[in-house]
């Protein structure tokens, strides 16, 4: 039996952590390797206590050892996912992945994974990115894309009129998606959403088309706020990125979110949100038309409850 897990490096609170280990384990994960972005006893506590999770406290003592923390947690991620690559392996395959993305199968990932041949030391999955629900419901939409550019920028002009030019597919994250890797593979060089080995980039790389990746990126208005300017000085939307969409006009996401703000401030950012992120009933008609609406409902509570029972995470 192919055995497969996940790698993340994760400052959240424990409701979004509990949730995330809950749905893999879920889907058949035989491992998590947690690393706590800050110091969380209890959190690596309450996760340990779990026979299939290893949380690890990266604190000064466990940096020490790496030549110190790095600054940008982009590093820090990538160093974590070697760290896990290279220990003692446990697993056939490890996803690089977020908190808060959600590994969505067509059938069980052990029996994807197992079929994908020698020469594969990758495999690509992609995203699709939540929408904020205008009225509590049980299922959640996303929005995917097409892999060509052509139809996904004619897609995303249709679908997002407003903001479509700036913004690949109408996503505000990313359309690279995420990989799996063959643990321990040596010499290997995780990245974030790519893996090198002796110089070569993603070798023999295969694209998983029964995965999806579901990207809670701005799961609402309140959520999107939060981690806006976090964002924009030092995440997703930081300055030096270039622009999502390769054409005449475009302007990366950082440059984007400042002419909006200067235009109009908060209330602007909101009218970008409510067209481009919010499953208003004409946007999810508009996505129906070119193939690109998804719906599933992801019982997280239920979840967290089957497998930390009687957890209370505040």
């Amino acid at each position: 039996m192919t055995k497969w897990g996940t790698v993340s490096t994760i400052k959240s609170p424990l409701r979004e952590i509990l949730n995330f280990a809950a749905w893999h384990l879920e889907q058949g994960a035989h491992r998590l390797y947690i690393y706590l972005d800050e110091d969380a006893p209890q959190t690596q506590t309450i996760l340990q206590a779990h026979p299939k999770i290893k949380a690890q406290i990266t604190d000064a003592a466990y940096w020490e050892k790496r030549k110190g923390r790095p600054e940008m947690h982009q590093v820090r991620q990538t160093t974590n996912a070697r760290h896990a690559n290279n220990r003692r392996q446990e697993v056939d395959w490890l996803a690089h992945i977020d908190v808060d993305e959600f590994l969505l199968p067509a059938r069980p990932i052990a029996q994807i994974l197992s079929e994908l041949p020698e020469t594969c030391l990758c495999a690509r999955v992609r995203p699709i990115e939540a929408l904020a629900n205008p009225q509590p419901q049980p299922e959640t939409y996303f929005k995917a894309f097409h892999l060509g550019q052509t139809d996904r920028q004619e897609a995303a002009a249709q679908c997002f009129p407003t903001w479509g030019q700036h913004l690949s597919g109408g996503f505000l994250s990313h359309v690279a998606g995420k990989l799996f890797f063959r643990a321990g593979t040596k010499g290997l060089q995780p990245r974030i959403h790519n893996v090198r080995l002796k110089g070569d980039s993603n070798p023999g790389q295969v694209h998983l088309t029964e995965i999806e990746l579901a990207h809670f990126h701005a799961a609402d208005w309140d959520h999107f706020l939060r981690a806006y300017r976090f964002r924009l000085e030092r995440g997703s939307y930081r300055a030096e990125l270039q622009p999502q969409v390769r054409s005449e006009g475009a302007v990366n996401l950082h440059d984007l979110f400042n002419m909006i703000e200067a235009e109009g401030g908060e209330a602007a950012l909101r009218l970008m949100f409510d067209e481009v992120c919010t499953a208003t009933p004409d946007l999810r008609a508009r996505l129906q038309t070119h193939g690109l609406l998804r719906s599933h409902v992801l019982p997280l509570d239920d979840l967290r409850e089957k497998h930390f029972p009687g957890v209370q995470c505040g």
